[in-house]
């Protein structure tokens, strides 16, 4: 569910402080761990290292992003691959056709 627009946005009182005293388009990053702050304009061209429960992840913000959440652009989950049975077949298969040699009559010629 969507905040109250009665409520306006919310924004880390604590990470409006670290902006203020910051400089966009800095080789720093500004460290947080609000995930739940809403980007706004004053936002646009800082480095946020966001943490996300193991590790900070640098995010540099960009127009195009105001308006959502600090966490969306921070990752909690590494994703691997889909497993089971179907998934070892399909990589068997892959790795078969790209150790198979061609055959010589099965090139293809160019005129």
């Amino acid at each position: 569910m969507a905040r109250s627009l009665k409520k306006g946005p919310y924004i880390d009182n604590r990470l409006m402080k670290k902006i203020a005293a910051a400089k966009p388009n800095g080789k720093t990053a500004i460290k947080t761990w609000a995930r739940s702050a809403t980007i706004n304009p004053e936002m646009v061209g800082f480095m946020f290292a966001v943490h996300n429960g193991k590790t900070f992840v640098n995010v540099q913000v960009t127009e195009e992003m105001v308006g959502h959440k600090l966490g969306e652009f921070s990752p909690t989950t590494k994703f691997s691959k889909h497993g089971g049975s179907m998934q070892r077949e399909i990589e068997q298969g892959q790795a078969q056709t790209q150790t198979q040699p061609q055959p010589e009559g099965a090139r293809a010629e160019k005129k």
